[in-house]
C-alpha cells in the first residue's frame, strides 16, 4: 500500500509508492552496446597534453612530475570573479551583479575512469582537493554559500566525459538552503539537538536502511527518499562545515564514497547521478543545528506534474528494499579490479 513520509529534517513529505516499481533491475539501462573509454583523449581539454586549453590552475596535486588532481576555473561558467555583487532595483523587480566562483576539479589524469572505479588512493586526493578549495574560496569577500558536486552522464547533467566535479560559491544563500537552515534551527530550538545528528543515530537504530556503518561515516537509503536509490553519507562526528573535515575523516570517506559508488555502479550498471556535498554556509562553521552530509541521487526517475505542482516527491521503490540490494552488491573483487 502506498503511504506518505515525511522527512524529519526538512519537515517536507514523499509518497513511497512500491508496488509501482515490481524489480529493481527496471531501473537498469539497457545498452544494446557499451561504448569504449580509452584512458586518454586527444579532444579532451582535461587530458594530460591539454593543459593549455583550460585557464591556469588553482590547485595541482601532483604526484612527482606529473599531476593527479587539477583545479581549474569554468571556462564557461555562469558566473565570473571579476563580476559585480551591487544589487539594482528595476521597479519592483531585484537584480545583481554575476560575481561567483565556478571552478572544475579535474579528478585524474585518466580519461575513463570514475569516483567508484579509480583507486581509493585517488579518491582521497579529490577529497583533499575538494576540502583545500572550500576552504580558500570561503575566504574570499562576498562569498556566503560554496556547493560541491559532481555530474554523472548525461541525465545528470554532464557534458564531458572525463571524471570531473564542480565547485560553485555564490553571496546569494538559496532558498531552498535557506528552508533546511530554518528547519533545523526551529528543531534545535525545541529539542537542543541537531535533527542531523538525531536522524543518524534512528537510522542506526533501525538498521533497515544502512548501507555502510563506518569508523566516522555513515551511509544509508533515507526513511522518506524521494526517489529510488537515493543515499546519504554523515559524519559521525558533529561538523557544520565541510572545510573543517579531518585527514583522518577524508580516509575513511575516500572508503565510504568509493564503495557506496561502486555498488551503485555494479547493481544498476553505471546509471548517471549526482552528488552533492550539503553544507553549512560561509560563517556558519560552528553552528550546533547544522551538518553537512553528501547526498547521492541516481537519476533513474523523472519528476512529473505532480511533483513540480506539489513539491511531493512520489518514489516508486521502498528504501528498505533499495538499502537491501546496495548491501547485497558483492564488490570486494570487482574494488580489486578497478585499482
Amino acid at each position: 500500500m502506498p503511504e506518505f513520509r515525511q522527512n524529519m529534517a526538512t519537515r517536507e513529505w514523499v509518497i513511497v509508492a512500491s508496488e509501482r516499481a515490481e524489480r529493481p533491475d527496471q531501473f537498469t539501462r539497457r545498452r544494446a552496446e557499451r561504448r569504449v573509454i580509452t584512458q586518454l583523449s586527444e579532444n579532451c581539454p582535461f587530458c594530460p597534453g591539454n593543459e593549455h586549453l583550460t585557464p591556469p590552475p588553482t590547485l595541482v596535486i601532483r604526484n612527482g612530475n606529473q599531476w593527479s588532481v587539477r583545479v581549474v576555473p569554468n571556462k564557461y561558467a555562469a558566473l565570473r570573479a571579476d563580476d559585480s555583487n551591487e544589487r539594482e532595483k528595476i521597479g519592483l523587480f531585484l537584480k545583481a551583479g554575476g560575481y561567483g566562483i565556478a571552478e572544475v576539479i579535474i579528478e585524474t589524469p585518466r580519461h575513463d575512469l570514475s569516483i567508484a572505479t579509480m583507486p581509493e588512493t585517488q579518491v582521497r586526493l579529490v577529497l583533499q582537493a575538494y576540502r583545500e578549495r572550500t576552504r580558500q574560496v570561503a575566504k574570499m569577500q562576498n562569498v556566503n554559500f560554496v556547493t560541491l558536486f559532481r555530474n554523472h552522464g548525461e541525465r545528470a547533467g554532464t557534458s564531458l566525459q572525463h571524471p570531473h566535479s564542480q565547485l560553485i560559491a555564490t553571496p546569494i544563500i538559496p532558498p531552498n538552503v535557506r528552508d533546511q537552515i530554518h528547519q533545523s534551527m526551529m528543531s534545535y530550538d525545541s529539542y537542543g539537538t541537531c535533527v542531523f545528528c538525531e536522524m543518524m543515530a534512528e537510522e542506526l537504530e533501525q538498521g533497515e536502511r544502512l548501507i555502510i556503518n563506518s569508523e566516522k561515516f555513515v551511509a544509508f537509503v533515507p526513511f522518506a527518499s524521494r526517489s529510488p536509490f537515493e543515499i546519504k553519507i554523515l559524519p559521525k562526528e558533529h561538523r557544520a562545515f565541510f572545510g573543517d573535515v579531518t585527514d583522518e575523516e577524508l580516509d575513511d570517506l575516500a572508503r565510504v564514497l568509493k564503495t557506496v559508488l561502486l555498488k551503485v555502479y555494479k547493481g544498476l550498471d553505471d546509471p548517471d547521478y549526482n552528488y552533492i556535498i550539503h553544507s553549512a554556509p560561509v560563517g556558519d562553521d560552528d553552528a550546533r543545528y547544522s551538518h553537512w552530509y553528501i547526498m547521492v541521487v541516481p537519476r533513474l526517475t523523472t519528476p512529473a506534474g505532480f511533483e513540480m505542482g506539489s513539491g511531493i516527491y512520489i518514489n516508486v521503490m521502498a528504501p528498505e528494499r533499495c538499502a537491501r540490494v546496495l548491501k547485497n552488491v558483492e564488490i570486494d573483487a570487482y574494488a580489486e579490479e578497478s585499482v
